[in-house]
Formats: structure tokens, C-alpha cells, sequence
């Protein structure tokens, strides 16, 4: 696991979109993993300037989203499909064939997360997986308990969890209780990660995940399995990190001698 510490968020979202876009442009053809949420915004602001000011081609890639609430249609106000059009694929030239997003309103929600998983195997496999982390350790809507080895299922929500997200909702009632969520043995099957943690409220949870045991109740700390994640984070995160100071040396290290 590689520890990469910015600082502030608007640098290291810059940072890691260097990173997914070097991806694109040695393979074209990549499957990106996206995330939702605030933390990735800076991330596709910046690929939506490189697009546009620099001809970043996302025409061939095939994208797959972590997650979708239960119950919300696509067109939602807080819809992930709907987020993902207004901060990302409008402004882009990935064809909407190739945009996969979880179906909040699927009739039969064991199998379409059972396709859902098939279409990821089809497509390949995931090249570079965007994530975030939540303040209880979360990754996509794999709460606290969730099984290290968990494919894309249906999941109830914790009300922590509700109420970080309560900010995009009129009123906390409003938040969904069950959201369809990539597993976590789903996300470690991903070729390379790629997770962001921004601001203070996310110190306690980076730390446990990065430096803590591996544990269920800690769903990130899984990554630590995983041969290739970078973490990308802002000083206000990191700042819980025993071993922060090791991480910068190393960080400056690689950038001076390319190892």
C-alpha cells in the first residue's frame, strides 16, 4: 500500500487524476471504477479540464459504479446515476453504452446484483477502482461487519452512514435505509485502487484502515490485501498516521529517483 499525502484536497485530487488518466491513456480500452460522494469531485472536475483542454479520450472505456440507493430511480435529485451525469459523463465522451451504474429500482435485486457482477467479468475486470472512505471505515456501502469476501448485494445502511449523507437530502428521514453496493471481494478483485481521504472527520477511519488490523469492522482495512493501492490523501487525513513522516519520505524518494 502506498500512502500518498497531499496538501490539501484540491492537490491531491489533482494528484490522482493524473493517475486514473495515465491509466486511460495506456490502456484506452480500461474499466474504470467509479465512486460518488463529494470526495472524487475534484478527481473528475480535473478529468473533465483534461478532456477538454487536452483531448483525454474516454471513448472506449466501460465504467462501473460502486453503488445506488434502493428505491431511487435514475433521474433522482440524489440519484448516483444522475451525480455521475452532471459531474462526469456529460461532460465527457464516454458513450453512454459503456456506463454502468447499480438499478435502485430493479425488480429483482439478487439478480441484477448477480448481473451486475457478471458484467464486470465480462467487461474484463476492473483496471483502476475509485474509492472512498467513510468515517466509520466504509468502503462504497460495505458498513462496519461487512464480510472481506462480499459481492454486490443489496445492504442496509448504518445511521451514521445516513446521517453523513443526510447533507444531500432534505431531511434525514428522506436517506434510503438499503443501497446496492460492489462487495468488498468484488472491489479487491480490481486490478489496482485507488482511495482518497479528505479532511479531519476521515483521520481516525484512514489510520485504521491503513495502520490497523485487518478487520470486518473496519471494511477498508481489507486494501491492505490488496498488491497494488495507492491512498491519496490531504494533510487534515493523514494526520492521524504513525507513520506520516515515513510516508512523505518515501513519497519524495520515488519523485526524485523514479523508485
Amino acid at each position: 500500500m502506498e500512502v500518498i499525502i497531499k496538501k490539501d484536497q484540491s492537490t491531491a485530487s489533482v494528484y490522482a487524476a493524473r493517475l486514473l488518466a495515465d491509466v486511460v491513456k495506456v490502456k484506452p480500452h480500461a474499466v474504470l471504477g467509479l465512486a460518488t460522494g463529494s470526495t472524487p469531485l475534484g478527481l473528475y472536475r480535473e478529468l473533465v479540464r483534461m478532456h477538454r483542454e487536452e483531448g483525454l479520450d474516454f471513448s472506449r472505456v466501460t465504467t462501473f459504479n460502486l453503488d445506488e440507493y434502493v428505491g431511487v430511480a435514475p433521474t433522482h435529485p440524489v440519484s448516483y446515476h444522475r451525480f455521475m451525469n452532471e459531474n462526469l459523463f456529460d461532460h465527457i465522451n464516454v458513450p453512454s453504452s459503456q456506463v454502468h451504474v447499480p438499478d435502485g429500482l430493479a425488480e429483482d435485486l439478487p439478480g441484477h446484483c448477480r448481473a451486475y457482477e457478471e458484467a464486470i467479468r465480462n467487461a474484463g475486470g476492473i483496471d483502476i477502482q475509485v474509492l472512498g472512505i467513510g468515517s466509520d471505515g466504509h468502503i462504497a456501502f460495505n458498513e462496519p461487519s461487512s464480510s472481506l469476501g462480499s459481492r454486490t448485494r443489496t445492504k442496509m445502511l448504518t445511521e451514521e452512514t445516513r446521517k453523513d449523507n443526510a447533507r444531500f437530502f432534505d431531511r434525514l428521514e428522506d436517506v434510503p435505509h438499503h443501497a446496492i453496493t460492489m462487495g468488498v471481494g468484488t472491489i479487491l478483485e480490481s486490478a489496482r485502487c485507488l482511495m482518497l481521504a479528505f479532511g479531519g472527520n476521515k483521520a481516525g477511519a484512514l489510520a485504521a484502515a491503513v495502520e490497523g488490523p485487518v478487520t470486518s469492522m473496519v471494511p477498508a482495512s481489507a486494501l491492505q490485501l490488496h498488491p497494488r493501492v495507492q491512498v491519496i490523501a490531504d494533510e487534515p487525513a493523514a494526520a492521524r498516521l504513525a507513520l506520516k513522516a515515513y510516508y512523505q519520505q518515501a513519497l519524495a524518494r520515488r519523485e526524485e529517483t523514479g523508485r
